[in-house]
């Protein structure tokens, strides 16, 4: 019977692993810092995954799919990523998002504001 000794696990590591989850992480408008809070980990952890020659141990692979919104095969990179959406506009969606906690007299304010700024714009092109 063969063990698997730590030598023969790092050239098991499912290569582009660290470029895959980082692309994914960028394209959710994530942090580093903000990834590893949700799966309960530092953002040095995350930045080690997103290095060439690692990976996560099995249960946190499925925390992070779940947190990343994609599944397992996609981060593993057995199924290609269906992108969802651009790290831009993952950004200001994130933003907007946080405009919802205000009071409603806020968010209309807001709402406002971007409206005649693309009216102002619009107006000028």
């Amino acid at each position: 019977m063969k063990l698997w000794s730590e030598t023969t696990l790092k050239e098991r590591t499912v290569k582009g692993f660290g470029k895959r989850l980082r692309t994914i992480r960028l394209a959710q408008g994530m942090t580093q810092e903000e990834l590893g809070d949700a799966v309960g980990v530092s953002n040095r952890v995350i930045a080690y995954y997103e290095a060439d020659d690692a990976q996560p141990p099995g249960a946190m692979l499925v925390d992070l799919a779940k947190k990343l919104r994609i599944s397992s095969d996609e981060l593993l990179g057995l199924k290609p990523i269906k992108q969802k959406t651009t790290p831009k506009a993952a950004r200001l969606l994130k933003r907007l998002q946080k405009v919802e906690t205000l009071p409603a007299a806020d968010q209309r304010a807001v709402l406002k504001f971007v409206d005649a700024l693309v009216t102002a714009r619009r107006r000028s092109a």
